[in-house]
């Protein structure tokens, strides 16, 4: 090797490098890497969606289980399109709670018919290493900043705090964080709450045959119209298990309360929470407003949040005999607080 020329050297060379190229070829590893290459796409392309899924899902206050879906197809679907408002203000409202906000922004005209413009789940950014007042309020003008960005006045913007999340110690310091901003911090009873729900879900077509269910986490509101009165029970909620009662007493007692809506209007449910918001994701179709759930035995839920949920929108189900429960993707308590002003 010694005694060859530069040039010999540099043929040798070729001709190696030639003959590796040439195996490569022929065992397939042009193949293997697009694979890879294939592989690496699609595993981005998932994680991609799985972020925007989990997005989504933080629409709600629940867990959301991957092992969740409904065993057949739907039943059917609800054709109803919500009147839209008429020129209409724009105003907001954030719903408080221990692990987070929900915060909406509705336009609402005089007749009280509204459109959702905006919507942000589970948001706990300002939650998050805030050990002060002062480092709370500093996270809520941020907060209350994209809001008024958007076009919200800073007089239509307000607050509600849940009936689960009252007594929460965080929830007390953001309460108090948003009074030396100059603003009012709105508690409701889960009675009130119930009474709210309707209000944003209930379509005036549907007062006198229909009745609405929000089951939240630490409780459920069953309300129905009695003439112009708004009745509401509270019962359970989805995280009833944390609490120690068993299945079947939790089921008994919904039950019961279910039954105490009047026989007239059994016929059709408007459902709101995170549970049913879990059950609404596996048979929507497109991005339609309105999703009719499937019956809860067609549900096979793994995560034991879900799985209570689905107990008691079972006992519900039974104790009524409804024939349609159907998941409005855009109504909360909260905006039924905007249109009670």
């Amino acid at each position: 090797m010694k005694r060859l020329t530069v040039a010999g050297r540099l043929l040798i060379t070729v001709l190696i490098l030639g003959a590796l190229f040439a195996g490569y070829k022929y065992l397939g590893g042009e193949q293997a890497l697009e694979k890879i290459a294939t592989t690496a796409q699609n595993s981005s392309t998932t994680a991609e969606t799985s972020v925007a899924e989990r997005s989504e899902a933080d629409g709600s206050e629940s867990t959301s289980a991957p092992d969740n879906q409904a065993t057949d197809t739907r039943s059917g679907s609800f054709n109803y399109t919500a009147p839209a408002p008429v020129n209409g203000t724009l105003k907001g409202v954030v719903e408080l709670g221990a692990s987070g906000f929900n915060s909406f922004i509705v336009r609402i005209d005089n007749q009280k018919r509204w459109k959702l413009e905006k919507a942000e789940f589970g948001n706990s950014l300002v939650l998050e290493n805030m050990a002060t007042d002062d480092d709370v309020r500093m996270g809520l003008k941020r907060y209350i900043g994209s809001m008024l960005d958007f076009g919200v006045s800073g007089k239509e913007i307000h607050f509600v705090v849940s009936s689960g999340a009252a007594k929460a110690d965080v929830t007390q310091k953001i309460s108090r964080a948003l009074k030396s901003l100059g603003y009012v911090v709105n508690q409701v009873t889960p009675e009130q709450e119930g009474q709210l729900g309707l209000r944003s879900v209930l379509p005036e077509e549907y007062t006198s045959r229909a009745f609405v269910t929000d089951i939240g986490s630490g409780n459920t509101k069953i309300s129905w119209l009695d003439g112009s009165k708004i009745k509401s029970v509270e019962t359970y909620g989805a995280k009833y298990f944390q609490a120690g009662p068993d299945d079947k007493t939790v089921y008994n007692e919904v039950a019961a309360k279910a039954k105490q809506i009047p026989a007239s209007q059994r016929k059709t449910c408007f459902i709101i929470g995170g549970v049913p918001f879990e059950m609404a994701k596996e048979v929507r179709q497109g991005k339609e407003r309105y999703t009719v759930l499937k019956a809860p035995d067609a549900y096979q839920l793994e995560n034991a949040k879900s799985k209570a949920g689905v107990n008691i929108y079972k006992a519900i189900a039974e104790a009524t005999g409804c024939e349609q429960f159907v998941f409005d993707w855009d109504a909360n308590f909260t905006i039924g607080f905007l249109l009670s002003l």
